[in-house]
C-alpha cells in the first residue's frame, strides 16, 4: 500500500514547488533599483558629489517609498526619506537628516531618478550608501543597492605608461602580421602571374618548333599540287 502513495507525494511536490517558482518570478522580475555599474566612487574632501539612484517597476507604482542609508564601521543612520505618489509626481522628501543632502531625483520622461547630492564632503562621510526601494503596490516588495564613498585628500592621477606600451606593442604585433599577410597574398599572385607566363611562352614555342620543322598539321607541310 506505500507504493502508491510514494508515486502521488513526489508529482505532488514537484507541482507545488513549481506553482511557487511561478509566483515568485514575476516579483523577483518587477521592482528594479541600480546605482550605476561602478561599486565604489571617490571624491575629494570639501567638494561634493552626486549619489545616483534609478528605480524601475513592471508594474508600476503608487506611493512608493525611498530612502538612502548610511553605513560604517560604527554609524548606521537615515539619511532621507521620502514617497513618490505615483508615475506622474515627483519624489516628496518627508524626513532629510542632514542639511547638506538634497534629492536630484525626477519621475519625468520615466527616469525614476532619486539620486541625492551630498555637499561639503567630510573625511567622515567615506562608508557604505544604500537607496531603498518599497512599492506597495507588489505587496510591498522592496529592493536596494549600495554604492561605496571613499574621501580622499585629492584623487590620484591613474599612470597609463604602461597601458600604452602594452597597447602600442599589441598594435605592432597586429599591424606586422596583417603586413606579413598581405605580403604573402602579394608574392603569391606575382608567382601565379609569372607561372602563367612560362606557360605561354612554352606553348608559342612549342607551336613555333612544329611550324618551322614541318610537322603534321603545320603550314610547312602544305605544297602546291604538282602541275602535269
Amino acid at each position: 500500500m506505500s507504493g502508491p502513495g510514494v508515486r502521488v507525494e513526489a508529482p505532488s511536490r514537484w507541482l507545488g514547488t513549481g506553482l511557487l517558482g511561478l509566483f515568485l518570478l514575476p516579483m523577483s522580475l518587477s521592482l528594479e533599483v541600480s546605482v550605476g555599474k561602478a561599486t565604489t566612487i571617490y571624491a575629494v574632501n570639501g567638494t561634493e558629489i552626486l549619489l545616483p539612484c534609478t528605480f524601475s517597476s513592471c508594474f508600476g507604482f503608487e506611493n512608493l517609498r525611498f530612502w538612502w542609508s548610511y553605513n560604517s564601521s560604527d554609524t548606521f543612520k537615515i539619511l532621507i526619506d521620502g514617497i513618490v505618489k505615483n508615475e506622474k509626481s515627483d519624489p516628496k522628501v518627508k524626513l532629510k537628516e542632514d542639511d547638506r543632502i538634497t534629492l536630484e531625483g525626477s519621475t519625468k520622461e520615466k527616469v525614476n531618478n532619486i539620486s541625492i547630492l551630498l555637499k561639503d564632503l567630510e573625511f567622515s562621510d567615506t562608508g557604505k550608501y544604500t537607496c531603498h526601494v518599497r512599492n506597495p503596490k507588489e505587496n510591498f516588495l522592496q529592493h536596494q543597492a549600495t554604492i561605496f564613498l571613499r574621501v580622499v585628500d585629492k584623487l590620484e592621477e591613474v599612470d597609463n605608461t604602461v597601458t600604452l606600451i602594452i597597447l602600442a606593442v599589441v598594435g605592432g604585433v597586429v599591424g606586422f602580421l596583417i603586413f606579413i599577410l598581405l605580403l604573402k597574398k602579394f608574392i603569391t599572385f606575382i608567382l601565379k602571374k609569372t607561372q602563367e607566363k612560362k606557360k605561354e611562352c612554352l606553348v608559342s614555342s612549342s607551336g613555333n618548333d612544329n611550324t618551322e620543322n614541318g610537322l603534321h598539321g603545320s603550314k610547312a607541310e602544305e605544297k602546291p599540287p604538282t602541275k602535269v
